[in-house]
């Protein structure tokens, strides 16, 4: 008899209504209300919440624990699918979809989640490689745009142009939105043909048939012009671009190179650091090359290092074709009065995104999320994104011109570059 001796004797009680309750009751009642109350102000407070499994308890966080049911209907709608669906159903094949939705919905062409196949190809073309069309693209008022064809790349052989927009790849339609699927899809087997559906001002829809290839990116040529003016022609900022420049520089430099004509048209950009690398040739030591704010409104400068061209009198070709980190560029060149840009506006890409791969960031299966991060800006404080960098001395290149092979003596863009340059020489 525990309770009786645990609380001694009971009397009886009258209440007004006539019911009787022992003082015992009375204490259960209480003792019933503290533990409900505890309980709420527990599940309120407490950081750790225990979900009963088949396997046992599982201990989750609290946020982990509301994030599950934010997205309880992704769970409900996968069971639906296996109670109904009358066809074949891959639990991966589902998550690999919702996570696209995921980013898709975010109307960002930038931020994707890539599969392991895909995150495979994106590697292989910073790394200076890869089997494709040869074309760089990216996206304007949802459509995608051709940014450059590389060159030499069957693209260029096949005659399509910066500007160019493509609709349709092997005759399925593409978006903005789909921008890494329409990628995707223009890589895969050497010597295999994929059909482009192009949309060109002034000429509009047609079709072309272009063979994969094996593309080998030369992102750094150079040459003498004459015995005091030197060119450089940059491709694009892949991993090896600031070494190779900086190799390029000196050897004309050596060869007496005073002024130098930097080309960065059809120059889609790629890795901020090379850019950064390679702009520091330029700028004086300890200056901002770009900075960068993120969501938190946490600002990152990216400064000089200083390099082996301070002072060198310079001019910058840049056309639509001329996209982020080629704009880095431009913008650090403009914003110092440290050179002159010729040609047409640039492309206007003033978007950062990062990769996040490894282990760490819970990517150890070989997919990864490229995903926005931030907006750069020019050292004086402007933010490109769709807008461009407008050069000094416009000069258009004539579209008849950009139809026909190309003949460095008919571009008046360069020839309007070399005057220039001949001109900076004291």
């Amino acid at each position: 008899m525990g309770d009786e001796n645990r609380f001694g004797q009971f009397k009886t009680v009258g209440y007004k209504d006539g019911t009787h309750k022992t003082k015992k009751t009375k204490w259960i009642i209480w003792i019933i209300v503290l533990v409900i109350v505890t309980n709420a102000i527990t599940l309120l407070v407490s950081t750790q919440i225990s979900l009963r499994t088949p396997n046992g308890k599982v201990i989750i966080g609290r946020d982990a624990y509301d994030q599950v049911l934010k997205f309880q209907k992704l769970f409900l709608v996968r069971n639906k699918l296996y109670e109904y669906y009358d066809g074949k159903i891959s639990d991966d094949v589902l998550v690999e979809g919702a996570i696209k939705g995921m980013t898709n919905s975010l109307e960002d062409p930038y931020t994707v989640f890539m599969n392991k196949k895909e995150f495979t190809d994106f590697n292989t073309q910073t790394q200076g490689a890869y089997t494709g069309l040869g074309l760089q693209v990216g996206v304007k008022e949802d459509n995608i745009v051709v940014i450059a064809p590389f060159d030499p790349s069957p693209a260029k052989t096949a005659g399509i142009l910066p500007g160019d927009v493509i609709e349709k790849v092997n005759g399925i339609a593409v978006t903005g939105k789909e921008l890494e699927k329409a990628v995707t899809m223009m890589k895969g087997k050497e010597n295999e043909a994929v059909k482009l559906t192009l949309n060109r001002k002034d000429k509009g829809i047609f079709e072309v048939s272009v063979k994969r290839a094996k593309i080998d990116l030369i992102t750094v040529k150079g040459e003498m012009l004459d015995k005091n003016v030197g060119l450089i022609q940059l491709t694009m900022f892949d991993e090896n671009t600031a070494k190779n420049f900086n190799k390029k520089l000196a050897e004309l430099k050596g060869k007496g190179m005073k002024s130098l004509v930097l080309d960065i048209r059809g120059n889609p950009g790629g890795l901020l650091d090379q850019c950064v690398e390679l702009t520091s040739n330029f700028i004086p030591e300890g200056k901002v090359i770009v900075y960068t704010i993120d969501k938190n409104k946490k600002k990152k400068e990216y400064k000089s290092t200083g390099g082996l061209a301070i002072g060198m009198p310079l001019t910058v070709l840049t056309d639509e074709g001329s996209a982020s980190a080629s704009e880095i560029f431009a913008g650090a060149v403009r914003d110092y009065k440290v050179g002159t840009l010729v040609g047409e506006k640039t492309f206007g890409k003033g978007v950062v995104q990062t990769m996040l791969y490894r282990s760490v960031d819970g990517f150890d299966d070989g997919t990864a999320l490229k995903v926005t991060i931030s907006k750069y800006y020019t050292p004086n404080g402007e933010n490109i994104h769709h807008i461009g960098i407008k050069p000094e001395v416009p000069v258009v290149y004539p579209k008849a011109l950009k139809e026909k092979i190309y003949d460095r003596a008919l571009d008046p863009q360069f020839k309007k570059a070399l005057e220039l340059a001949k001109g900076k020489i004291k």
